[in-house]
């Protein structure tokens, strides 16, 4: 073999694996973190105001931001190794990303309860597997042991918790999900709290069993989140459910 040739030979394959190296290297890197939800808090910031209205007539003539987040979504289901933040903030956010995009499918429309079975249409393929609402609320969420994800996935109705204009990250989860809680509580067309006397949300009807446990009960929970100190005695009652579109 000629010099030359060898040369030439010797770089070409010096090139190659150094090009495989690298790839190899960012596939890893990929493969070994969890999705950025900047594309839905960017989404949510122009379509949701501070006090949780979404515009669903602009994002339905602008729809892209959502949808490239779904898409996002879609291919990067989490992971055994992340953190429970982590996989708390994906399913919160995927949660009301789908539920937007299932209002924008049958928009215009008065309620979420004027589309045929809303929470259990089987719409969406994340990794591998189709999910309804319901299967990542009952399924998912709710086995997590994390009772403040009722305040933080929105049903897109004025009685429910309101839709946060940011994004639930794994970094600040802990401080969104009870300033969610806190919100939901101090709200008084949702809840009205005193010391011997509640009218509150029938989320906790509903959910009872989410927010007690064998060493306490549902005011002790609400306690924890108010600046009231409720006696436990006091009398429980439950306002009406506004299913209108929080619009």
């Amino acid at each position: 073999m000629h010099l030359k040739s060898f040369f030439l030979l010797f770089f070409t394959f010096a090139l190659f694996n150094c090009g495989t190296s690298a790839q190899v290297k960012t596939n890893t890197e990929k493969t070994s973190n969890t999705i950025d939800h900047e594309i839905w808090n960017d989404v949510l910031q122009k379509f949701v105001s501070n006090t949780g209205q979404v515009n669903y007539k602009g994002l339905k003539s602008d729809s892209s931001g959502l949808y490239n987040y779904i898409f996002l979504l879609k291919n990067n289901p989490p992971q055994n190794d992340w953190s429970r933040q982590e996989k708390l903030a994906y399913w919160i956010n995927a949660y009301n990303a789908l539920t937007i995009d299932l209002i924008l499918r049958n928009h215009p429309l008065k309620s979420i309860k004027d589309i045929d079975n809303p929470w259990n249409q089987e719409l969406w393929k994340i990794g591998n597997d189709v999910y309804s609402l319901n299967d990542i609320e009952h399924q998912i969420l709710r086995k997590m042991d994390e009772p403040r994800i009722h305040f933080a996935i929105v049903c897109a109705s004025i009685s429910c918790p309101k839709l946060q204009n940011t994004a639930f990250t794994a970094r600040d989860l802990e401080s969104q999900l009870t300033n969610a809680t806190k919100e939901f509580l101090l709200d008084p067309s949702k809840n009205k709290i005193t010391k011997s006397q509640l009218e509150i949300s029938k989320i906790f009807k509903w959910f009872t069993k989410d927010f007690k446990s064998s060493e306490s009960t549902v005011i002790d929970f609400i306690n924890r989140y108010t600046d009231v100190t409720i006696s436990e005695d006091a009398e429980i009652s439950y306002m009406e459910y506004n299913w209108n579109l929080n619009d």
